[in-house]
């Protein structure tokens, strides 16, 4: 019987691990030019959406076959290994846990290429609601996604960030476990769908459709950034403690349970 090459949870976290030290290590204008190519690609998430609405129309069942267009720009920036931030609450974090350094470094990554994302994220925005370049239907239903992201309070904003957040650290452990490009794609899709369709918050594919609803003249910057506060703390959240801590637990204490 041919031996199984399905990864073990210590070979994926070794290669987390691996991938924790290769981000740490890039310099700052390496991080800055991918997270601001990041947080661009990132507007395909709903741009594909917004297309697919205008195509299909409003209903529940065209609004479920739109949302399968979602996992476009999480597939782009995954594949492509782009930097996208909420990534970076699985991979620094796990090497933090396991080596007790590293937090100086890590928060500098995260505040690079948080930064270059959200920069990323308003210049899709203007690029596709200020230049004419994208039909009124299309930016209208563009808008409309960014109008339904940025409603609701704090707390709840805040707990759909953590189910947001959960699920994209969680697709980057996955991918972590995959050996074939196709494989990771299917993985990105299946898991940036459920985001989608269940409208959780994440702080930049969210990002990029708030702020074509602020450059459509729907909303405020202000109201960005009440949303992109809870967002972003619901995304780190999630990602750290549903996935960073739950599976460093099941390798380490794992391994010291068998010594």
């Amino acid at each position: 019987m041919a031996e199984s090459t399905r990864r073990s949870a210590q070979e994926i976290f070794d290669v987390v691990v691996e991938n924790a030290r290769e981000e740490l290590s890039r310099s700052t204008g390496a991080l800055l030019f991918s997270g601001l190519a990041g947080g661009i690609s990132m507007g395909l998430t709903g741009l594909a959406v917004a297309l697919a609405l205008s195509y299909l129309g409003d209903g529940p069942i065209q609004q479920f076959i739109s949302f399968a267009f979602y996992p476009t720009g999480f597939i782009v920036v995954i594949i492509a290994r782009a930097q996208l931030f909420t990534e970076n609450t699985l991979y620094p974090v796990v090497l933090i846990l396991d080596e007790r350094k590293h937090v100086l470094r890590t928060l500098r990554l995260w505040a690079l290429v948080f930064v270059a994302n959200v920069a990323g994220a308003v210049f899709f925005g203007w690029l596709v609601m200020k230049t004419g370049a994208l039909p009124h239907n299309f930016a209208d239903a563009l808008a409309g996604l960014g109008l339904h992201a940025a409603e609701g309070h704090f707390t709840m904003i805040f707990a759909k960030g953590v189910i947001g957040g959960w699920l994209i650290a969680l697709l980057a452990w996955m991918v972590c476990a995959s050996h074939w490009t196709i494989a990771q794609m299917a993985i990105t899709w299946m898991l940036a769908f459920i985001v989608g369709a269940g409208h959780f918050s994440h702080c930049i594919a969210s990002s990029a459709e708030i702020i074509a609803a602020i450059m459509a003249g729907h909303l405020h910057f202000s109201n960005y950034f009440q949303w992109l506060l809870p967002a972003t703390l619901g995304n780190i959240v999630g990602g750290v403690s549903i996935v960073s801590l739950l599976n460093y637990g099941q390798v380490r204490i794992g391994s010291e349970n068998q010594t």
